[in-house]
């Protein structure tokens, strides 16, 4: 399979070109990028054929035959759409889009088309919260409450390398937007009640830094999440799970009980890093031709109560 990466040398787009690198019959054979002289440049160390900075030249090669974008989250749904109309499988990094409405036009576009689309929801294939779910649904185990924390210090346009970037960074759109489908997945329930409260926008990125979200399933699950552009510390996303039958501490692709003790999950999945999971998952369904977990319908859900907590804001 012969895959394009957009924005391969972002952050998240190198992640894509790595992982990509450990799957078998999988070759990444054009790049796009912003900056010509840089993408030429990585493209060259890095072995792969084409590079350019326009996305239609890469859709129009007959060596490609699916996309991975990781470019910046406004662009994400006019790509998807060039992609898809183009016949190319697409997967989107997360967030799909910054609107419902966008949302919608993807999912709908997907359907006409056929091909297979995927939103970059890697929580869902992460090893420590792949354990969760299938402890879920097993049985084992009832989700009661998720307490979430996501904390960065970004008060400028740069990204998870600390490069600088072109665009800016949205603590709903993006990051809320992974455990809001989370929680979801994990329930197995779309948010009957979901709310937000936001701190004051930052003067010149024109965006809130600081911001408070809850919600609610119909079984009665909670979630209650907590994200920062301004937290002077270590940076990421902590998740704890409150559950009927034990309390669990998941960190990145590890997993903790509620004593802090480490839970081997050696066997979970083929790998231990979420981004080579979500990419073979995206590689399975296409060659399967299948919808894959993740696919834009499934992840609909998730927009939709992102919208709701958005107009929470002003009510």
């Amino acid at each position: 399979m012969k895959i394009c990466v957009a924005g391969a040398v972002g952050a998240f787009g190198t992640k894509h070109v790595d992982a990509l690198s450990a799957i078998d019959g999988v070759e990444v054979t054009s790049i796009v990028g912003h900056q010509e002289a840089e993408t030429n440049a990585f493209a060259q160390e890095r072995g792969i054929g084409h590079a350019t900075t326009d996305l239609a030249e890469s859709l129009a090669r007959d060596d490609v035959d699916a996309v991975i974008l990781a470019t910046p989250t406004q662009i994400h749904a006019e790509q998807g759409i060039q992609c898809m109309k183009a016949g190319k499988h697409v997967l989107i990094e997360i967030p799909m889009a910054d609107s419902l409405a966008d949302s919608e036009k993807l999912v709908q576009v997907q359907k006409e088309t056929g091909v297979v689309a995927m939103a970059g929801h890697v929580r869902r294939f992460n090893p420590s919260h792949q354990w969760i779910h299938n402890k879920i649904k097993a049985g084992d185990i009832k989700l009661l409450q998720l307490d979430v924390q996501t904390y960065f210090f970004r008060r400028t346009n740069t990204n998870a390398a600390g490069k600088a970037r072109s665009w800016t960074d949205h603590l709903l759109w993006h990051h809320a937007c992974h455990t809001v489908d989370l929680f979801q997945y994990q329930v197995g329930e779309t948010a009957s009640e979901a709310y937000g409260l936001q701190g004051p926008k930052h003067p010149s990125l024109g965006i809130a830094m600081d911001m408070s979200i809850g919600m609610k399933t119909p079984s009665g699950a909670i979630c209650t999440l907590s994200l920062s552009f301004n937290n002077d510390g270590p940076f990421g996303t902590y998740f704890r799970y409150i559950c009927d039958n034990g309390t669990y501490l998941a960190r990145y692709d590890d997993l903790f009980d509620g004593n802090d003790d480490p839970i081997d999950l050696s066997g979970v999945a083929v790998s231990n890093n979420g981004i080579e999971l979500i990419d073979r998952e995206f590689v399975a369904a296409i060659k399967e031709g299948r919808e894959p977990n993740g696919s834009l319908g499934q992840c609909l859900s998730a927009m939709q109560t992102l919208d709701r907590i958005e107009k929470s804001f002003s009510a």
